[in-house]
């Protein structure tokens, strides 16, 4: 069975940071894509970063470019989001996936697998 286990959400003050984290369990995603999208009250799951198999190419929406950084460890089945400089706008949950190409995509519908998100609130 394929999980995808997102942590490190919490409650932070503005120019806070905060580093989540993705666990994959049941398979290897080692030549997938991965992402992370968030969800706020009232709106629409938006993309927020993605980075390809390798690692070698990553790309962020406008509104967390230079605030966030995605990684992964393929070797463990991993990724993680780095925010930096969290913002209130930044409160949403969070949510971890992977899409089966070896590039970044920003399309929610690519993604194939998901987790059960992460709530992340930063207070101003």
């Amino acid at each position: 069975q394929v999980q995808l286990v997102e942590s490190g959400g919490g409650l932070v003050q503005a120019g806070d940071s905060l580093r989540l984290s993705c666990a994959a369990s049941g398979r290897t995603f080692n030549s997938y894509a991965m992402g992370w999208f968030r969800q706020a009250p009232g709106k629409e799951r938006e993309f927020v970063a993605g980075i390809s198999w390798s690692g070698s190419s990553t790309y962020y929406a406008d509104s967390v470019k230079g605030r966030f950084t995605i990684s992964r460890d393929n070797a463990k089945n991993t990724n993680s989001l780095q925010m930096n400089s969290l913002k209130p706008e930044d409160t949403a949950v969070y949510y971890c996936a992977t899409a089966p190409t070896a590039y970044v995509t920003t399309r929610l519908s690519s993604y194939t697998y998901w987790g059960q998100g992460t709530q992340v609130t930063v207070s101003s």
